[in-house]
């Protein structure tokens, strides 16, 4: 079963989702999911990554105002198309969101603060725009603008505060 879950998210994924609703999964394995994603005390989850060019490891958020954070409070949460962030990342952004969604690895835990100290915003607003390779995580650049993509970034950073 777990490995026709994982071929059904890996073809999702090719797609441009994250495969928010898998029917085949159970509610015992989406909790076993959950557990592995927090673990005891321990929030960071290695990742393999590929870092955003320099040019945007250096960029600053333009969008760090409270409206900024509400308007990617609203994104992050009811109108991020395709899918919103909250159905992969949960609605408290620790990687726990819809209990049929399966990824290998987990959907990113925005609640751990040594996770997001180590990421710079050019990397968030990258990986957003992009998505990440061999991830659930697609490319949202092509249904947000870069306004709204820094916005998340500011929504996300109150995550871990």
């Amino acid at each position: 079963m777990r490995r026709v879950v994982l071929v059904l998210v890996g073809t999702l994924v090719l797609m441009g989702g994250c495969a928010p609703a898998v029917p085949s999964l159970s509610s015992v394995h989406a909790e076993e999911v959950a557990s592995q994603t927090q673990s005891s005390g321990d929030c960071t989850q290695p990742r393999k990554t590929k870092n955003a060019p320099g040019v945007f490891q250096k960029k600053k958020n333009p969008h760090t105002s409270p409206s900024a954070k509400k308007d990617g409070k609203e994104l992050y949460h009811k109108t991020a198309k395709p899918f919103t962030c909250e159905t992969c990342h949960g609605v408290k952004g620790d990687g726990l969101g819809d209990p049929d969604f399966e990824s290998t690895p987990p959907a990113r835990n925005f609640t751990c603060k040594a996770t997001m100290d180590s990421l710079s915003d050019g990397q968030l607003f990258w990986i957003i725009k992009n998505g990440s390779p061999k991830t659930s995580m697609p490319a949202f650049g092509g249904n947000l603008s870069d306004d709204d993509i820094w916005k998340l970034v500011s929504y996300l950073r109150g995550f871990s505060k």
